[in-house]
This record gives structure tokens, sequence and C-alpha cells, in this order.
């Protein structure tokens, strides 16, 4: 490859001499034969000037590359536009490098950490030294990013020795950057170029800053260097580009309903949870309002898995740390989990649990299993531990103790497709129950070259690979494919939700798993009385009652289903001597499995409706004179108003009609 790449610049010299040509097969499946050394741009254009204008960078061989670095050999290669995820997040990557050039023209002298795409737009971590860098100053960085975009310099790659790179950022006084090229390895190093701006980067980038139309920082924040709170903080300026500039008002519009929705703010508001400097970061505390939730989520989870033939369990907090050991478990999470607590016993440790799957495993390795037992459903709502980042952590979303809906499934390679099938069955359940209606299933495979990575037998990961794909299709998914981000221990199916205001969740995955079982030596006793392996299915349809909750929360606005809400009802007389009927009426209602609550504040009858309404309380019922006199209610809504007046036996017929 590097005597071709040196070829490539002499070529004009040698024109004359004919190289074989190479054969390019496009998404479609048609092949196309150019010459070595062309690029992505230049296929773009080869097949429609209109397409290039939009080509912001191409997957050759799997592998996301700049539009203009040139393909030598025979290659499978996808145009990537604003419309691929990886296109948006190479414009991004791009705009974070052309943000930290606008930094260095306005304060020279700034070292700069790293810059990389994010899920909505991009950061980069800057050490500003003496300067006090400001939120106020962000409309000048702003402007200078839009002066730098609008100049359309191109971007451009430079492969570079260690060497040479340390030299470099030597003389530029760099450290950070120097730290990283540290870790890298000589002749794996590349430079980016655009404008008066050089960067350490892997890259990929798009053709130009001229792509760039529209700019917005969002804010600023601190962060350790590296993630590390021994280290230095750094500031982090956040920001998001868009090519056209309808897109960025578009977007400031949807965060403006996204503040409206945070579930940290309506969850202070509804009175649903609460966190405690005292009890620790990142430790959620469940409110009375927010624990009626929560604990119906989990009997309604029960009760849908009593009737699809799992067995549930209990597991403790903690284990031994050979336990995750064994499991993998700490190899991964180690570093980054809460450490061993020691006990009295000499070298006796225990880690809070990361995980449920290793105790779910030696339940059933703890006696002999038979074929007949498959497949056997193990669920638990089992609260777990992992240490995040004090930076990373951010309200229910990203918390350092969760409980998760965790079920495992222990069947044959025989099984896999029905459990599947069963567990999707599952998924579209619950979204349907809780106002999920857009969402798609990404199927992760493993990588169609390199299968090095991956345990289990050939033979095992097509009949699994197969059985997801043909389960997904069978259940009439909308599915996207996505190969090489399968587990090294087995492919899975991710459910990727689109709230309210078209944000993307991952909510829900199922994943096949040989690791474990291998890890753990489970057996069961086969028909012909043999020993084999089980393959086992994870599987959790909220993820985690945390997360699902936070999301739910702002989906919804706080609004929740009528069967899941934490007060249905809110009585409201209008004056203490409607009181006595007031709490009558609850305790007929109660007797119809009818949630609510008497509202006996001194309080005029307009502010007791103001502050139900403010709870989201979905119905209120007003309680004067005329309902005492004819034994009914007022009924009013939440959001609409006044719905009539019923008699008491009315409205537990109305109330019913709702919930269904």
């Amino acid at each position: 490859m590097e005597l071709l790449e040196q070829f490539h610049l002499v070529k004009p010299k040698f024109a004359h001499f004919k190289l074989s040509m190479i054969n390019i097969t496009l998404p479609d499946g048609s092949v196309r034969q150019y010459d070595p050394g062309i690029s992505a741009m230049e296929i773009a254009r080869s097949i429609s000037e209109g397409l290039a204008r939009n080509v912001l960078a191409a997957k050759v061989n799997d592998e996301v590359w700049d539009s203009f670095r040139p393909i030598y050999e025979d290659s499978s290669v996808k145009l990537l536009t604003w419309d691929d995820a990886d296109g948006k997040s190479t414009f991004w990557h791009s705009s974070a490098h052309i943000m930290a050039e606008a930094l260095e023209a306005i304060y020279p002298g700034v070292k700069l950490g790293i810059g990389p795409s994010i899920e909505n737009g991009f950061y980069y971590d800057v050490d500003f030294g003496d300067h006090a860098f400001t939120a106020d100053q962000l409309p000048a960085v702003e402007a200078k990013i839009q002066e730098l975009a609008s100049a359309d310099n191109p971007f451009s790659r430079q492969d570079i020795s260690k060497d040479e790179a340390i030299n470099y950022f030597t003389a530029k006084g760099d450290p950070y950057k120097l730290e990283l090229i540290d870790g890298l390895t000589d002749g794996q190093i590349t430079f980016y170029h655009q404008g008066n701006f050089t960067d350490l980067c892997r890259g990929p980038h798009i053709p130009s800053t001229g792509k760039i139309k529209a700019v917005k920082l969002l804010n600023i924040a601190g962060a350790y260097w590296r993630g590390d709170e021994k280290n230095k903080q750094l500031t982090r300026l956040y920001g998001i580009t868009f090519p056209k500039a309808k897109e960025l008002t578009e977007y400031l519009i949807l965060l403006e309903e996204a503040k409206k929705r945070d579930h940290r703010k309506l969850g202070k508001e509804l009175e649903l949870f609460m966190f405690s400097e005292k009890v620790g970061a990142g430790l959620p505390i469940w409110l009375p309002r927010g624990t009626m939730i929560r604990e119906r989520l989990e009997r309604f989870m029960r009760q849908e898995q009593m009737e699809r033939g799992y067995v549930q369990v209990v597991t403790p907090h903690i284990g031994k740390k050979d336990l995750y050991v064994t499991s993998g478990h700490f190899e991964k999470y180690g570093k980054d989990s809460f450490q061993p607590i020691h006990t009295p016993e000499e070298g006796e440790e225990f880690l809070l649990k990361p995980m449920n799957c290793p105790h779910h495993c030696e339940i059933f390795g703890h006696k002999p299993r038979s074929y007949k037992e498959l497949p056997l459903r193990i669920a638990e709502f089992g609260t777990v531990y992992r240490y995040e980042q004090s930076g990373e952590l951010n309200g229910l979303t990203r918390v350092r103790g969760f409980t998760q809906d965790d079920a495992h499934i222990f069947c044959t390679a025989d099984q896999i497709k029905d459990e599947f099938k069963a567990v999707i069955d599952l998924v579209i359940h619950v979204f349907a129950k809780l106002g999920f209606e857009n969402y798609t299933a990404q199927i992760s495979l493993r990588d169609k070259v390199n299968r090095d990575k991956y345990i289990g037998s050939e033979e095992n990961w097509v009949k699994s690979e197969n059985a997801i794909i043909e389960a997904a299709a069978e259940k009439g998914l909308v599915t996207v494919t996505e190969y090489g981000e399968a587990a090294f221990y087995g492919p899975k199916l991710d459910f990727m939700v689109k709230d309210a205001i078209g944000r993307k969740w991952q909510l829900g995955t199922i994943q096949v798993d040989y690791n474990l079982p291998e890890r753990f030596e489970l057996e069961y006793i086969t028909s012909d009385n043999s020993k084999a392996r089980p393959v086992m299915i994870h599987r959790a349809p909220f993820g985690s009652l945390e997360r699902f909750i936070g999301v739910l929360i702002e989906h919804c606005n706080g609004n929740f289903p009528l069967w899941l809400t934490p007060d249905q009802v809110a009585i409201l007389p209008i004056s203490e001597k409607f009181e006595e009927f007031a709490k009558t009426l609850l305790n007929y209602l109660e007797k119809s499995d009818i949630r609510g609550l008497v509202d006996v504040r001194a309080e005029k009858i307009g502010r007791k409706i103001r502050d139900a309404e403010m709870k989201k309380v979905p119905i209120m019922l007003i309680i004067g004179e005329k309902e005492l006199e004819n034994n009914e209610v007022s009924v009013r809504e939440h959001g609409i108003g006044d719905v009539g007046t019923m008699t008491l036996e009315g409205f537990v017929t109305y109330f019913k009609q709702k919930l269904i």
C-alpha cells in the first residue's frame, strides 16, 4: 500500500504505464472499474455531479475514509452524505477542527486536548491558561468559525513519522498532543490540515470547510484531561453545525422543547425522585410518587414474564471478586467500578454487582440440567453498580446504581430463533403500552472479513445470525444491519426508539452469548445422553428502570399513561363543607381500583385546579353543593378542561373506558 501511495504521487510522470483496474462494489451490488488511486469523491462525480456535491465521506470496506483519500485495491464503497450517521459524524468532527482553528486565532497560545464528534454535534477540550473563558465569549468564537467555514479551505491528510509529530508539537508547545503521540505507534500517525490549522488526527474529514453553513456554540463545561480527576481540568466547548441554516433553526426549537421536557426538571416538579450529595452523586432516591411509577412498571413486567414462562429470582447486591473474574466483568469494568470491598477475612474481596449475568449462570449451574428444561428463562429486577465519572452523570439516564429488568434465557442453538421472536413480541408490547410508536431495530453482526476476535463455532454464529435476521423479518421489524457491531461473544438486536420530539434512544436489547456458558462451564444433558453447552440470551426490554423512566418522562412530558400515573384522580372540594363527601368518594373510587387524592387545603378552587394541572394529574373531580345534592361529580381533564357532570357509576365507566 505504501509503494502504491508513493506511485500515486509520481503517477503523472509515468502516464504511459498502465496499472490494472480495480473493482469498486457499490451498495446496490453493482461493480465499477477505475484506475488505482481513485477517490470516493471522484467515484461520486463519475455517477453524478449532484451526488458529488453532497458527499461528505465514504465507507471503504466498512471503514470511514475521507472522500479525497485514494483507493488502490478492490473495495466496497458506500458514499456518505448528511443523511448517514457516519456522514454527520465526519461533518461534526471537521467542525471541531474549525472551532480549534478559531480559538487559536482569537486566543494565541491556547493548548488543545481532544475534539471528537458526539451524538449531536462536537466538543473540544481546551486549556486557556491564564485566560478565564466564559460563555459570554462564545458569540465571538461562533463568528470566527463562520468566517473560517466560509473560506472553503480544503482538508488534507498527511502521514507523518512519530519523530516529526513530536518535533511539531514540541515547537508549538502543546503538551496534551505530545501525551497522545506518546501512546501511538510510528507509521500510524496522521496530521490533518485546513487553512492555518494543523491537528493530530486519525480522521476522516469532509472535503472542505465550505460545507458548513450554520454554527451554534451551545455551552461550556469543565472536563478533566482524559477523564481522570487527578489531571488538570480543561474547558470543554460544545457546538453543533449544519449544512443548511434552516436545520439549525429547527434544532434550536427542538432544544427549547427538550428543556421543557427535561426529566431532571420534571422529576423535581412532580416529586418523583431526588439526589443527595450526602448519599452520593449518581445514586437516585425514589420519592413516593416516583416509587409508585417504578413499582407499577415492575408489576407490569413481572406479569408479562410470568405469562411467558419466566421464573423470577433474587440475587445479592455484591459477589466475590472471583465471580466477576470468571465472568470477565472485572477485566471489563474493574477500573471503572467501585473498588473491592475487603472483609476481616485475609485476602477475601467482594465487589458491588456490576452485572446480573454471572449470578444467573451460577443458578443454571447449581444442579444438573436436562434438555427437557430448556429453554430456561431466569428473570430478575437486579440492581447493579458502576462507577461513572462525575462529569458523565446525567439525571436518571446516567447513574452509578440502577435496576435492570434483566433476564437470561438458556437454550439450545435450535431454539434461538423462537426465543428471539418471543422477546421481540414482549418488547413491542412494552413499547405499545407506554406510547413508543416510532422505532427501528439494529441487527449487529460480525465483521465480514475479520473473524478472529469472535468466540464460538462458525456453525453456531451462522445459525444465531440467521435466527436474528429471520426473527426480525418474520415480526415485520424495520431494521438496519451493522456489520462489525456484534459483541465478541454473539450477535444482538438493539431497539432504537424515536421519542415525541424526534430524538433517538436505545431502549431494549436482545443479545446472544456463547462466552459466559463457556467461562462458567455450563452444561446440560442432551437427548442422546451426551453433554452440551447451552446458548445464553440476554434481554432487557426496559434496559434499566432509571434510564427508561427518564426517557419516558421526556417522551410524554410528564403526562404518563393513565394506568401508570401516580395519582389518576384529584378530588377538589370547593370548601371544607364538602371534604367528608370527597373522602367518601375517594374510598368509593379505590374500591374500583382508581387511585387518587383529596386536596383539603384551604385554597380557592381555581388554585387547586391550577396546582393539579401543574402536577399533571389526568382527571380532576370538582365537588360543590350541586354535586353533593345529586351524588355526582364535575369532571375536568388535564389540558382539556371541563368534560361534564357524571354520576359516580357513570364516572367509573368513563374512567375504565379511558384505560383501554
